[in-house]
Order: structure tokens, then C-alpha cells, then sequence
């Protein structure tokens, strides 16, 4: 059995208008069926991330780290003998 995706669905039938599947959605990404089976997913533009990830610098990787010491130091000491 497939795993969908999303909650949104619609037929190849229904892709003959993909503006009504766009609207029925409301911007949310679709699932394309035909005989029951997902063939594909339809993304809507606004769906989609509309600038390029931004990656963390050294200094806010290592804020971070210190920041949740107390969360993550119990969990290193219970695996350090493992």
C-alpha cells in the first residue's frame, strides 16, 4: 500500500482544470490519482519555498549548543557507555 502524501486529491479527469484543483486545495500540495494509484503530486507555487534556505553560521551553531547543554548533557552521559 502507497502512502499519500497530503491530504488533497484529485483525478486526471479533474487535472483538465488544474485551476479548480488549485482553488479546492487552497495552495496546498494535491495528489494525482488514475485507477486508485498516486502518479504524482501537483505542488502550487506558494507551496514551495520562495527563498533559498539560509545556513547557520559557526557562532550560532555554537550559541545553540550551549544553549541546550542542560537538555542534551544527560542523554551523551547515558550513551557514553553504550
Amino acid at each position: 500500500m502507497t502512502r499519500i502524501h497530503t491530504n488533497h486529491i484529485a483525478t486526471m479527469t479533474e487535472m483538465r482544470e488544474p485551476h479548480k484543483v488549485l482553488e479546492r486545495s487552497g495552495g496546498k500540495p494535491v495528489a494525482v490519482m488514475k485507477n486508485s494509484r498516486c502518479v504524482g503530486y501537483f505542488v502550487p507555487a506558494e507551496a514551495t519555498l520562495q527563498e533559498e534556505p539560509r545556513v547557520a553560521t559557526l557562532d550560532e551553531v555554537m550559541e545553540s549548543i550551549a544553549r541546550r547543554k542542560h537538555i542534551n548533557q544527560p542523554i551523551l552521559d547515558y550513551l557514553k557507555d553504550k
